[in-house]
């Protein structure tokens, strides 16, 4: 069996206002190759967006890796680090007996992904000066400025309705 290659990923989600058109910003770091990824859609949650760059930077992985994931939201590193997600999704996608979890689609395919990879979520502060969370940061806001985006069908179908609790993290 050979070895896992280690890569690293960044990424950032990004909405004009929230809810509001959103994107999302990877970069995507192995040896010498760096890739970069962006995308967005009309109308979607930050937290949706920080979710989906997650997401997205993991499926672009051809073969099976041992991942650092660099993230600036905390719901999203405490949600896999923390085993929230993978609580929600053996209590049915509840939170608790009366709250069902926000996001659920996206939780799925993000532990999905999971499964698939060995995934270390690193939580880095904002704004801080570091430079490739700032040009996922880059990368998301022009995402979420362009015209036409597709829709998002998770928001667009209820699956993120509790934004109160959404914004706290």
């Amino acid at each position: 069996m050979s070895e896992l290659k280690n890569v690293t990923i960044y990424t950032d989600g990004s909405c004009i206002g929230n809810p509001g058109p959103g994107g999302y910003g990877v970069v995507l770091l192995f040896g010498n190759h760096r890739k970069e990824l962006s995308g967005g859609f009309r109308m979607t949650t930050n937290n949706r967006m920080e979710i989906m760059a997650a997401i997205v930077g993991l499926e672009s992985l051809k073969d099976t890796c041992r991942v650092t994931l660099y993230t600036d939201s905390q719901y999203l590193a405490n949600a896999i680090m923390q085993g929230w997600a993978q609580r929600w999704r053996a209590n049915g996608w509840m939170r608790n007996k009366k709250e069902k979890a926000i996001n659920p689609d996206l939780w799925d395919r993000l532990l999905k992904l999971c499964d698939r990879h060995e995934v270390e979520f690193v939580w880095v502060k904002a704004h801080a000066g570091n430079r490739e969370n700032e040009r996922c940061d880059q990368l998301g806001r022009e995402a979420a400025s362009r015209s036409n985006l597709p829709p998002d069908p998770g928001y667009e179908a209820g699956l993120a309705k509790d934004q109160t609790w959404a914004r706290l993290f």
